[in-house]
């Protein structure tokens, strides 16, 4: 699947081929290229055969800054990390998250990732799929996004709340992968304070979301988890803080 921005291919890589148009948003959001929905204008998706063509139109402002950009690139950015020039592109800074409200308890963590997994269709008749999902306390899961990569699902996620007009600092992230730095990133574009995953983080995604004042909490297994960053937002204390 590719990414193109004005007719000039930016991103290629391997991704499920559904909620396309939630994932060119999400992917725009995240990747910093936009800063907000209304600077597309318009997303066509082309079929190839042997694959798809997202072809993304930007307004007049966010084009000339998407060209600058652009430019300090030497190729196409892949997923995740791949591609990425320098490592100042890579390690991109990442905005202090809104941590004003949001508090959540031992309930909320392990309740988000089990309604995540009643959401993801391609999962059970694959048993191959990521998911990402948003969870807003009283209410659950409210928006889930599949795909193979990761990064991808959260993407879809990303464009989906973006269109539901869904405010990303109300609610957590959860996800069924490790959480790489790029996860993070890409949860402090949606503006989440919290990030919850089945499986573990790194280092570097750990250094970063205590840096963006983030609650890391990971290795969710039934009521157990751990919590990495800023446990203040986490009450009750089931969880271990192992920052």
């Amino acid at each position: 699947m590719a990414f193109s921005y004005g007719g000039t291919t930016h991103a290629v890589m391997m991704a499920t081929p559904a909620d396309l148009e939630d994932f060119a948003l999400g992917f725009s959001l995240t990747e910093g290229i936009v800063s907000a929905p209304d600077e597309i204008e318009r997303i066509e998706i082309e079929d190839l055969g042997e694959g798809i063509d997202i072809q993304i139109r930007l307004k007049d402002v966010a084009n000339t800054r998407f060209e600058a950009r652009r430019r300090r690139l030497a190729g196409p950015v892949g997923c995740g990390l791949c591609g990425i020039e320098s490592i100042e592109e890579a390690m991109r800074s990442v905005a202090q998250v809104d941590s004003s409200t949001l508090t959540l308890d031992d309930d909320d963590i392990a309740r988000s990732v089990r309604l995540l997994a009643s959401q993801q269709p391609f999962h059970a008749k694959t048993g191959a799929v990521h998911a990402a999902g948003f969870y807003l306390p009283g209410k659950g899961i409210v928006l889930a996004r599949e795909d193979v990569g990761r990064h991808n699902a959260l993407d879809k996620l990303a464009g989906a709340l973006a269109k539901a007009g869904i405010d990303g600092t109300a609610g957590a992230v959860a996800v069924t992968s490790r959480v790489s730095v790029e996860m993070v990133q890409k949860s402090a574009a949606i503006g989440a304070p919290v990030i919850i995953a089945v499986s573990a983080p790194t280092a570097l995604a750990i250094r970063t979301a205590e840096a963006a004042g983030m609650t890391l909490v990971a290795l969710v297994r039934g009521d157990e988890f751990d919590i990495f960053t800023h446990p203040e937002r986490v009450t009750r204390g089931a969880g271990r803080h192992v920052a």
